[in-house]
Parts: C-alpha cells; structure tokens; sequence
C-alpha cells in the first residue's frame, strides 16, 4: 500500500492533540534574537501559574528549572536560603534544612513515573511555550541512578539540552551518563572564582569541554560580569560551544544583582553581537534582582531592555 504526501500530513496531525493544535506558538524572537526565560524567574510561583506568566509576558521559550517540578517544591528550596520574614536559621539549620529536602527529591527523582514529564511537557506545549532545556544540576552527592535518571526525564519533556550548575569533579562524573544518552549537557558558571572546582572562569569551562563531545557552556553574563570577565569577548571566540545564555545584571567584584541598566554587566552590547554576528545562542531572562513588581512585571520589564536594545 503506498500514501501520498497528503496521507502522511493527515496521520501527522491525527496524532497531536487537538489542545495542541488549537495552541498558537509564542513567538518571542526580536531582531533574529531567540529570547525565552529561566522559569527560576518566577521562583515564587508554581509551575500552572509560572507558564501563565510566560504566556502574559509573551515569552516563547523556557529552560525549566527541576525545583519547579520536583517533589520538594521551588519555593520549599528559595525558603531555605532565604528564609520568610522573622525567621532566622542557624549554617547548622540551614545545613539540615537542606539536607532533609535533597533526601525528599533524590527519593522521588527515582521514583516519578517517566509520564509526570511528559505531562508537563504537554503543559507547555498547549500554552504554546517550547521547553529548550531542563535545568538540573548534577552534584556530588548524587547517586548514578540519580544521574542517569536526569537524563531520562529531560529526554521525556522532549529536550535534548542539561543545563547545569555544577562542579568539575561532579562534571566528570556525568560524561559517561551524557555519552551513553548522547545528549549535550551545558554547564552554567557562577561568580566564585576562589573555588577551583567550581565553574566561573574561562579556563574552568575548557576544561568541561575537554571531558567530552556532549560538554557545552550555558552562559550566565552576570555571574561571569561580577566575576570579572568580558562577556563579549568570551562570546565570541566561543560561539559555537555555547548553547544558552542567561541574561541579568549584576556588579564587578561579585557585586549584587540589579535592576537591568544599573549594573555593570553589558547587556546591550551582548544582545547586540547575538544580533549582528547571527549567533544562533539563545538568550534567556533570569529575573534575580529584588524588584519591586511581581515577577510576571519584573521579566516582562527585562522583555522590554531587551528589545529596545535590539530595536
């Protein structure tokens, strides 16, 4: 029996969900400039009312961040560190607190049925947001099982990028997990540059892609900012390792976040090169700065930096 190409189109869309179909994508490129958004942007939200932010902020693209999935909760995680008003915790409290809840998700890392992220993959396909990555950090502590299993939930939400903020020794670790499921895993750099395992300066994400063909860099220009690098320049000699950029403002000298403009961190001139230059990186909101608005006002004013410094 043969088919003709209109056989192959009506099968095609006899298999997608008519929730799907009736989704109309979110386009959020300006200027041929992917921008999406770090779902950690909406920390104090949960994941239904997080998406509805994208929606209204009319962001097209996410790298969801696992605590807004996973069993302990995101804002179970923010509290910990940064405790509600009135309560104070002790490094031990503090030590303890977070030690109760990575047993909590280890346990249900390796226990959640695979069709919970397909689920919420379908989430984000009928609002009409693309998930680009998951954001789940490989850590020391963590058992193989629970490596390997990180790799097959990002694969169920239907991504084929890990971003991670993680270390060189646990990096290490991961590559032949990122060999085995042969999907690329880009590490996502801080601003402590003390720490010789830990991922902030050039030569720190070098040695990530010497470990393994699947290594790649995901860029935070604010962390890489505050901990004294150009971003620009790093940018461009090594476009083409890296797959994500993460977009906020911060201080030199491991300054604080800020208020997009009021940082020393070259957003525009970033956003700018990705323009000319045709990278294909895209370019992600991670709203971190206290602001006075609700974070659905806060990215939404990161948005609007955003295109008049492409306009």
């Amino acid at each position: 029996m043969s088919y003709s190409r209109r056989d192959f189109a009506r099968m095609a869309a006899a298999a997608v969900p008519l929730s799907r179909l009736l989704a109309k994508d979110i386009n959020s490129k300006v200027a041929g400039v992917r921008l999406g958004v770090q779902s950690y942007s909406f920390r104090d939200l949960g994941l239904d009312d997080a998406i509805q932010a994208m929606v209204a902020d009319q962001l097209g693209e996410c790298e969801l961040f696992s605590p807004h999935i996973e069993a302990g909760g995101v804002q179970a995680l923010i509290s910990i560190f940064r405790p509600p008003s009135g309560v104070k915790r002790t490094q031990e409290e503090t030590r303890a607190a977070f030690k109760a809840y990575n047993d909590k998700v280890r346990a249900w890392r390796l226990s959640v049925p695979l069709q919970f992220f397909a689920d919420v993959k379908k989430k984000f396909d009928d609002a009409g947001v693309r998930l680009y990555a998951y954001n789940f950090s490989f850590q020391d502590q963590f058992e193989d099982e629970e490596i390997d299993r990180g790799f097959l939930m990002a694969k169920a939400l239907g991504v084929g990028i890990i971003t991670a903020s993680t270390t060189l020794t646990a990096a290490q670790r991961v590559v032949p997990f990122a060999e085995k499921h042969k999907m690329i895993v880009a590490m996502h750099g801080h601003s402590d540059t003390k720490d010789p395992n830990q991922f902030s300066t050039p030569q720190s994400f070098a040695k990530a892609l010497e470990m393994s063909k699947y290594y790649r860099i995901n860029l935070d220009i604010g962390h890489f900012t505050a901990a004294g690098f150009d971003p620009v320049d790093f940018i461009e000699k090594n476009h083409s390792k890296i797959v994500l950029l993460h977009l906020k403002d911060r201080k030199k000298n491991d300054g604080p976040n800020v208020p997009w403009g009021e940082g020393d961190t070259p957003i525009k001139e970033v956003l700018v090169l990705l323009k000319t230059k045709r990278y294909p990186i895209p370019a992600f909101i991670e709203y971190e700065y206290e602001g006075k608005g609700t974070s659905e006002q806060e990215v939404a004013k990161c948005l609007e930096y955003s295109k008049a410094a492409l306009a």
